[in-house]
């Protein structure tokens, strides 16, 4: 999947004194790599918004394929940057941060809570792209189109969504779907409204569960939801029938009456595995690991196609793509059942709760 604007990138506000060399040779490095810079861009693809600690002001997108990466020039690095970095951020919107310390080197953190860092030295700027560029070439799949067309048996749920709300309040006892983030006590009031219209959430939420209906639909959680306790059709648990590619959105059925909520973004990258695997009838992903899983090659950003298809190559090259799990790179696992029993006890005693960031 390809977009004419893939290649414009961006630069929003201004660079410290640190930052202003460092600025230069990306830029440098991303021309050099055929992407194109514009001063003021109507729908960049990537923009690096300059922050400083006191003053972390978040890019305004005017479109959602637009991602942000922020940088921020610091003397030298937390002891915990993961704790301290974090409200940053978050405060700017960003998809990733980037933290430049001269003569240092950089470290680089996600809204996964994905940390590594790459060091001054031989071809720098060429790894800090190679960190970046994931992010740059990839593109969204988060609108939705709901039609009020579920069928009227299928409104108060069934076997399906039962099980998928029996599988949320296991990952619960697990410990493996943290509440929310408490985004609204780090942005401000203006900040929060705007991030909720862009996006349409009511929070950050980890981990999502579905579960196939039949041959072409699957049943799958809602984003920002409480995953222990999905019982409301419509705004818990959502119908997905297609994925439209013209309009670049997943389509869904809800109930006529009810004002649905958006899918999970992940929904994208179940739609490819159903698709493609008709003994694949549960899927679950959750923010932990398990040792000697297969993984992803690039830290895509979640809800893009290019996740979704790096996920789906990977399920295909399983020995049984009905019973595969699938590590993300830097983000948690994607795992493939003949039922959601069947997922719980492949798995159960061998996760990890902490994902190994390369």
């Amino acid at each position: 999947m390809e977009r004419k604007d893939a290649a414009v990138f961006t630069f929003n506000g201004r660079p410290s004194p640190g930052l202003e060399p460092f600025s230069r040779a990306l830029r440098e490095t991303f021309e050099a790599n055929g992407y194109a810079y514009e001063e003021e861009p109507e729908a960049p693809r990537l923009v690096f918004n300059f922050i400083t600690p006191e003053a972390a002001r978040p890019y305004r997108r005017r479109s959602k394929a637009t991602f942000v990466i922020s940088l921020i020039e610091l003397p030298e690095m937390p002891a915990d940057p993961v704790r301290a970095l974090y409200p940053y951020i978050v405060r700017a919107l960003s998809n990733m941060m980037i933290a430049y310390t001269p003569g240092k080197g950089a470290h680089f953190l996600t809204l996964e809570l994905g940390h590594y860092v790459e060091p001054e030295g031989p071809a720098f700027y060429e790894r800090v792209y190679a960190r970046v560029n994931p992010i740059a070439c990839s593109v969204l799949v988060i609108d939705n189109v709901f039609e009020p067309t579920l069928e009227p048996e299928l409104r108060k749920g069934d076997e399906q969504t039962a099980a998928l709300y029996r599988a949320g309040r296991k990952l619960a006892e697990w410990d493996l779907l943290p509440a929310p983030f408490p985004i609204e006590t780090i942005l401000p009031p203006e900040d929060l409204r705007h991030v909720k219209r862009l996006y349409g959430i009511g929070g950050l939420s980890y981990g999502n569960l579905s579960a196939r209906k039949d041959e072409r639909r699957f049943w799958m959680s809602a984003s920002g939801v409480d995953k222990s306790n999905l019982r409301e059709i419509g705004r818990d648990l959502l119908l997905v029938k297609d994925y439209d590619m013209e309009k670049n959105a997943i389509v869904l059925q809800v109930p006529p009456e009810v004002t649905p909520k958006r899918v999970s973004v992940d929904a994208i990258e179940h739609w490819m595995i159903y698709r493609e695997h008709p003994e694949v009838n549960a899927i679950i992903h959750v923010h932990a690991w398990m040792e000697g899983v297969p993984s992803t090659q690039f830290n895509y950003p979640c809800g893009t196609y290019q996740l979704a298809e790096s996920v789906a190559e990977k399920i295909r090259q399983a020995p049984d793509p009905s019973r595969a799990v699938v590590g993300l790179k830097n983000h948690g696992l994607t795992i493939t059942g003949r039922s959601m029993d069947d997922i719980f006890e492949r798995i159960d005693g061998k996760l990890l709760p902490q994902v190994p960031m390369s």
